[in-house]
């Protein structure tokens, strides 16, 4: 986790606040050291651009780790949803093979 990229980031966030890519820059930025603090931003892009792909894959990864499958699976299946609404096929290929590592994961519990 770079504090210098994060404080750059809050900026961008800070003078573009409709973008939602800074945002998901920022939540991705804190994924490996503070994945407390990603978790705020992925929800803050799911409740503020729930259209907004990207956000899908990662923010389901997460909560899987987190133990938190329900959450998980409902994101896998929001985001798969979404890739086939928006016509991208390469994301919702990415998210049917998330989906299903997820699921098989589930069947060693």
């Amino acid at each position: 986790m770079n504090n210098d990229r994060i404080q750059q980031l809050i900026r961008f966030v800070q003078e573009e606040p409709g973008e939602p890519f800074n945002v998901y820059a920022l939540a991705m930025e804190y994924m490996n050291g503070n994945p407390e603090q990603a978790r705020v931003y992925f929800d803050q892009l799911l409740t503020e651009y729930p259209d907004y792909l990207p956000t899908y894959y990662h923010a389901a990864a997460l909560y899987a780790e987190r133990g938190e499958r329900d959450k998980a699976a409902g994101l896998y299946e929001a985001g798969l949803a979404l890739a086939k609404t928006q016509g991208n096929d390469k994301t919702y290929r990415e998210l049917q093979r998330a989906r299903q590592a997820f699921d098989d994961d589930a069947e060693d519990w």
